[in-house]
């Protein structure tokens, strides 16, 4: 992240639910941004959001006529319109995940941003916690197996129209296609409780497996991955952005007080990482991309291959429950 740079970029949030004005306190710590505006349909909300940070509250037409770059962080609904509206005032936009709610939109919005010279960022932050962001290094050369993820956490407090496949797992698929160089060759997925919960299995043509499951009905806060290769076993906890390597695995028999009993044994590594908040890294990285016009690190494209495989779990997920519960599935 280009925290040195002399630049300054003009910046503005639209929509600052939960989600959104966490970007505007993020644009206003970073150097080479100037937190111009943010814009909500709630006024009072916005005039809020606006003071706390020093900035202002705009109209949507003021905004985009005084900044470069937005992130839209508005229900998913409002994605489409919103980043077109955008994109044809020559603004750069960060779209929060899911990109937009049909894949036809989102290559609509592709096409249309190439020809105006716009950059599109996707909003998988994910991909900018410290711990995920080490990984290449430490999987580079291993045979990888298997990916596993686990998305859990208690019903919100809060109402989320989206499944927790295309809120809470979206994130997985998308670290799960940043870490596997193949296509998929297969997916299968269940889901239960109107895929308040689900799991699906995804097959990479070079053999690798994927698992991933999502749930806002776990009483336990979860946010894991682990990778299985051959020459090691690397856990990852979003949460803490840790990572464990365990190498060497050595199973035994051993006589205590003439009992018999069974353990492995096994070399746990604990590398250093990096503990800096992935949404100020994500953010500061649509800034370089804004500021030097070369490909942000999640592109639309990447963005719209999740969603495209997103919609195809929760579809294969609602069916699945459906017809296993009696519901006819239209």
């Amino acid at each position: 992240m280009s925290q040195n740079s002399t630049y300054t970029v003009r910046a503005g949030v639209v929509g600052v639910g939960s989600m959104g004005r966490h970007h505007a306190r993020v644009y206003r710590e970073l150097p080479t941004v100037d937190l111009v505006g943010v814009f909500d349909v709630d006024a009072e909300q916005a005039a809020d959001v606006a003071a706390t940070h020093g900035t202002r509250s705009m109209g949507m037409d003021e905004l985009l006529d005084a900044v470069d770059a937005v992130s839209i962080a508005v229900p998913t609904a409002y994605h489409f319109d919103i980043a077109r509206e955008c994109i044809e005032r020559g603004v750069n936009v960060l779209v929060e995940k899911p990109f937009v709610e049909d894949p036809a939109d989102g290559r609509s919005l592709i096409a249309l941003a190439e020809s105006e010279g716009v950059t599109i960022q996707v909003g998988h932050v994910e991909r900018f916690n410290p711990a995920v962001m080490a990984l290449p290094d430490i999987l580079a050369g291993m045979d990888v197996i298997a990916i596993d993820a686990q998305r859990l956490g208690p019903p919100p407090d809060r109402e989320i129209h989206d499944s927790a496949v295309m809120d809470l797992m979206i994130h997985d698929i998308d670290v799960l296609l940043s870490l596997v160089d193949a296509d998929i060759a297969s997916v299968d997925a269940i889901g239960a409780r109107d895929n308040r919960h689900a799991t699906a299995n995804v097959q990479f043509e070079n053999g690798v497996m994927g698992s991933l499951t999502a749930s806002r009905l776990t009483q336990e806060k979860v946010r894991t991955l682990a990778i299985t290769a051959r020459e090691c076993r690397v856990n990852v906890d979003y949460t803490s952005r840790s990572i464990q390597i365990h190498r060497y695995s050595m199973p035994e028999y051993i006589e205590q007080n003439g009992d018999l009993h069974y353990r492995h044994e096994s070399i746990v590594e604990r590398p250093s990482v990096e503990n800096s908040e992935p949404l100020k890294n994500e953010l500061a990285s649509f800034i370089d991309a804004t500021a030097s016009g070369e490909p942000p690190v999640v592109t639309a494209e990447d963005g719209l291959k999740v969603l495209e495989i997103a919609r195809d779990i929760d579809e294969q997920a609602f069916a699945r429950h459906r017809t296993a519960t009696g519901v006819s599935v239209q």
